[in-house]
């Protein structure tokens, strides 16, 4: 008896203090997100992607022929640390990843052009790496148009896009409303660089012939044929080159003007093209092209827009963005202050909260009008501003963060009408198939991936998931009655689209961890039952990846097709917390497999040093596209674990 009563008081004591470890965890990571606000209420953490990036930053400027030494030399030196960091003599699209030619390719002409001598040890790596791999001529589309622009080769190396393609009517198989909208802003001021085949300024005419395996005028294969359908694209292409000079010169200049007033009413101010950064390049070089001086507003405000995405970094370094996250961080930061028992009346959340609010667009039909147009707007977008393109993951992200912080009746009548603006745009943007996308309703035109120009595999953006699992999320949470039709159709759309596994694929984060929480939590939302054998599957899916020491961790590798097998990889805090935020919403609470990953994550805080009260892991946390360009997002390993951590501690208490 006495032991028996021994035994339960050493597990009291035990579970007192992990209870006090915990809370002393969430205030720590608590405060330390609330240090990184800004002071009008939002967040904004880096967003790092690939070499490519700061690889075409330096391009850029010799392109046009406006060279900052200083600045070259620190993005020079971001990409040298890159590769060091790699081990394998090139640059990899994520960390740990495989080397990839197209990025290589890229960063070597950089340095190249940055002053970096080609008997360097540095260059004779990522030389050797290149010509083993087939040499430049072997690299992806977008990478052998930039070497067309510098003469490197020639035209024919590249996909045929005449600036015609303007001109097309919506019937044919091929128009701009048939891709997705980072292909439209990128594509449009291409079409116009393609079409003129402007030469860089290159100013130190610097080359890279010493890069390809047969020199590039004599090369004769630079496209690969796959498939039928391909094949037919490819004839397509080469029937294009022939009937070009047939071209009249005043449909030439129709279409050039067609293109030009599409683009430059998207500029966006300071934000840019589309808010990302290689349509604002495509965009700068453009209006060079098309004769707006360097001092025309449109063209000195478009480059500052590229210019605010650089990142400079303590040790010397700078890298590129590729946009900016503002409203995404301060969604999910907010979420996380809530859960960790801040209230809105607290400032911190009472702040992020009128931020938030005042970024919805609730008057400018963009792009997106085309497949609804008769839908009034009400999404926010990703970044600062994109009025043009507000997409519907955030906008279920916010929507619902403002429909749970509002618990007076003021706050509710405040917040009523854009959740519901919210609620009826994402309803309204739902595909055929009951998904959602990301920014456009049916844009799954999947023959579009099999031409020339899009051997990315990126050229759509169809319904996905992980999206969908979000959208879903909020429409249980409002339990509208006017949403149940496209609540049913979406869950069919889920279980049709569940992994023979069980797990669910991440479009947007890294990748059926996150898929697959992110899934389960839309779908509890909505009532369907924690008992349903393919929600158990995926909840023995989520614990059959769980590694040994109580944490999760997936690598980009899982994105390759055909799907690898799974594999533990090393635990990371924002994997981790999308684990057991999976686990908690379909009532694992009290679970071993909880209490583990917990226990991870409050072992693994950051107890000193800059990143106090956080967590650090330098893995890429998401992919841009899949297999073509990562992203590492510095707020996950911020937000993520505190709201895993805050709501383990409030369901435990239930």
């Amino acid at each position: 008896m006495n032991a028996s009563r021994s035994a339960r008081a050493r597990r009291v004591s035990t579970d007192v203090q992990s209870d006090s470890q915990l809370d002393v965890a969430i205030s720590a990571a608590r405060d330390a997100l609330i240090k990184l606000q800004a002071a009008d209420g939002h967040w904004c953490f880096e967003l790092e992607a690939d070499c490519t990036i700061p690889a075409e930053y330096i391009l850029m400027m010799h392109f046009m022929d406006e060279l900052d030494p200083a600045l070259e030399q620190r993005l020079a030196r971001y990409l040298r640390e890159k590769q060091v960091l790699s081990g394998h003599g090139g640059w990899p699209l994520y960390e740990a990843g495989a080397l990839d030619l197209s990025c290589t390719v890229k960063a070597y002409y950089a340095l190249k052009l940055a002053g970096d001598d080609v008997n360097a040890p540095h260059m004779r790596q990522a030389r050797t790496a290149i010509l083993a791999r087939g040499g430049a001529a072997k690299a992806n589309v977008f990478t052998r148009i930039a070497l067309a622009l510098f003469g490197q080769i020639p035209w024919r190396g590249v996909p045929y896009i005449p600036v015609e393609i303007m001109l097309l009517p919506k019937w044919f198989p091929f128009h701009l409303d048939k891709v997705s909208y980072w292909s439209r802003t990128v594509m449009v001021p291409l079409f116009v660089l393609c079409t003129l085949k402007p030469r860089a300024k290159n100013p130190k005419q610097v080359d890279i012939r010493e890069l390809f395996v047969t020199p590039p005028d004599e090369e004769r294969h630079y496209f690969a044929a796959n498939g039928t359908l391909n094949r037919v694209f490819l004839g397509l292409d080469r029937l294009g080159r022939l009937v070009e000079p047939l071209i009249p010169k005043k449909v030439r200049a129709h279409a050039l003007k067609k293109a030009e007033n599409w683009f430059v009413p998207r500029l966006n101010g300071e934000d840019g093209l589309g808010a990302i950064f290689p349509a604002m390049v495509n965009a700068y070089e453009t209006l060079a092209l098309l004769g707006y001086s360097k001092d025309h507003p449109l063209r000195s405000t478009c480059l500052k827009s590229i210019q605010k995405l650089v990142v400079e970094r303590t040790d010397g370094s700078a890298y590129c963005q590729p946009c900016v996250s503002p409203v995404w961080d301060t969604g999910w930061a907010a979420l996380a202050l809530l859960a960790s028992g801040m209230t809105i009346d607290d400032a911190p959340v009472r702040n992020s909260l009128d931020w938030l609010i005042s970024k919805q667009e609730l008057t400018h039909r963009g792009d997106w009008q085309v497949r609804a147009p008769n839908l009034a707007p009400g999404g926010w977008a990703f970044q600062y501003a994109n009025p043009d393109y507000p997409d519907l993951d955030d906008t279920a992200l916010v929507a619902a963060v403002l429909h749970v912080a509002a618990h007076s009746e003021a706050d509710k009548a405040a917040f009523q009408m854009p959740v519901a603006r919210a609620a009826d745009w994402l309803v309204g943007l739902q595909s055929e198939n009951g998904g959602f996308a990301s920014f456009d309703a049916d844009n799954t035109y999947y023959y579009l991936n099999r031409i020339p120009f899009a051997d990315h595999g990126a050229l759509l953006d169809p319904p996905t998931e992980d999206v969908s699992g979000r959208v879903l999320l909020l429409l249980g949470v409002l339990k509208r009655e006017q949403d149940q039709e496209a609540i049913r159709r979406c869950v069919d759309y889920l279980k049709k689209a569940q992994q023979a596994d069980g797990s669910w694929w991440g479009r947007w984060g890294t990748n059926y961890v996150y898929g697959t929480w992110s899934v389960l939590a839309g779908l509890m939302f909505v009532g369907e039952s924690r008992e349903a054998p393919y929600i158990r599957k995926a909840v023995a899916w989520l614990k059959a990846q769980q590694n040994a020491d109580g944490g999760w961790g997936e690598s980009n590798d899982s994105y390759q097709v055909p799907k690898p097998a799974d594999a533990g990889h090393e635990s990371t805090a924002y994997s981790t917390a999308w684990g057991l935020l999976g686990l908690m919403v379909t009532g694992d609470v009290h679970s071993e497999a909880a209490q583990r990953a917990a226990d991870w994550l409050v072992a693994r805080q950051q107890t000193s040093g800059p990143l106090q009260g956080l967590w650090h892991h330098p893995t890429f946390t998401a992919p841009g596209f899949p297999r073509v360009f990562y992203l590492k997002y510095h707020g996950y390993t911020a937000y993520f674990p505190l709201w895993a951590l805050a709501r383990y501690r409030q369901l435990r208490a239930v």
